[in-house]
């Protein structure tokens, strides 16, 4: 269809040409045609013909010029605005969108010119850099309220020890402080390593079957001190299933999982590990019975450093990165994870898995 439609353009503009030659050499042959009258005067043929056909080239020259008199202007303007517009993206001005009327006649949609095709991809392209400059912005932002945050209790605690009359539970207590600030340090700065690896896709991946109930009991073990020093009821309930994936990464995302559900069980809480297979998919709920997720927070839960509860999860050590690298490495493996939860009752991350399928790594951002 396009090709057709093509042709028929190229045919339309040939057909305006001849007719631009015929009405050019019409008119060179009757005003030649009057001269000759007037003048009483019977040139040979082909003096004639000659005389007729270089008037006729003039009169389509003249033509042209006037034709390509409205025509370039426009055109010329069309390619300065671009330009200037292809200036601004590159010193990093992205509001810009660019607006033209060839796809226009008469208030009509006609055919798309070449030219509204190129305003729509540079609109489009502008409109993609603009998303990911903001990305950046708020990422840069956060890493520095997050970096800035611990650096400013230790830098004030370190004055705080320069007191020589600092008794010693306080200097202990100054101490701490600073420990737990440089732990935080440590783990936000871990995190921003294994995202941008998983993001750049050069982190290995391995992908073998495994048992993964074996996986998730032996880890939920590792966490025993921390459940049982809240005195958290645990339960588990797995099925023997085996996955195909890189067993490394998915013990990361489930420990991250685990740890998150810890955190913000309170004491003498439950949490429940469940784990079931359907179909050619391992299914996997983590549910605890904390304070819960407001509706509207859910749809942001797995940004890079969204927090719920930005003070609750400064008091916890949150950083709003660890559901952000589950989310990474479940689509990785062709899986998915979602989030269920109502304020006061508790939440559950469900996470999918394939179970035969070839587990390979994806590209999308979290």
């Amino acid at each position: 269809m396009k090709r057709e439609s093509g042709l028929l353009h190229i045919l339309a503009r040939v057909l305006l040409v001849i007719l631009a030659l015929y009405l050019s050499w019409t008119a060179a042959f009757f005003i030649t045609a009057a001269i000759y009258s007037r003048m009483s005067w019977a040139p040979h043929d082909l003096f004639a013909f000659l005389i007729n056909a270089t008037l006729g080239f003039f009169f389509f020259s003249i033509i042209s010029m006037v034709v390509r008199r409205f025509i370039q202007p426009r055109e010329q303007h069309f390619f300065t605005e671009m330009i200037d517009a292809l200036k601004r993206i590159s010193q990093g001005d992205f509001h810009i969108n660019l607006d033209w009327d060839f796809g226009w006649r008469n208030g009509k949609p006609r055919r798309p010119h070449p030219y509204v095709q190129l305003v729509d991809g540079i609109n489009d392209m502008v409109a993609n850099l603009k998303a990911m400059e903001e990305l950046r912005e708020e990422f840069v932002s956060n890493v520095s309220h997050e970096i800035g945050s611990p650096l400013t209790s230790i830098i004030g605690f370190a004055k705080a020890l320069k007191d020589e009359n600092l008794d010693r539970e306080q200097r202990d207590r100054y101490l701490t402080i600073i420990e737990t600030e440089c732990t935080r340090l440590s783990k936000l700065s871990d995190n921003l390593m294994k995202l941008a690896v998983l993001d750049s896709e050069r982190h290995p991946f391995r992908p073998s079957p495994y048992r993964l109930d074996k996986q998730l009991i032996s880890l939920i073990l590792a966490c025993e001190p921390q459940w049982e020093a809240k005195k958290i009821d645990m339960t588990v309930e797995a099925d023997k299933v085996e996955v195909h994936a890189d067993e490394d990464l998915m013990g990361q995302a489930w420990v991250n999982l685990l740890h998150n559900a810890i955190k913000f069980t309170p004491e003498s809480g439950s949490i429940s590990v469940s784990l079931s297979s359907n179909g050619d998919q391992a299914i996997v709920c983590i549910a605890d019975t904390g304070l819960g997720i407001d509706e509207q927070d859910q749809q942001r839960i797995f940004e890079r450093f969204y927090k719920t509860d930005k003070s609750r999860a400064r008091t916890v050590g949150g950083s709003g990165l660890g559901l952000s690298i589950v989310h990474k490495i479940t689509e990785m493996h062709s899986g998915s994870i979602s989030v269920s939860s109502r304020v006061g009752e508790g939440t559950a991350f469900t996470v999918l898995l394939p179970l035969h399928q070839e587990a390979k790594k994806g590209s999308s951002n979290c």
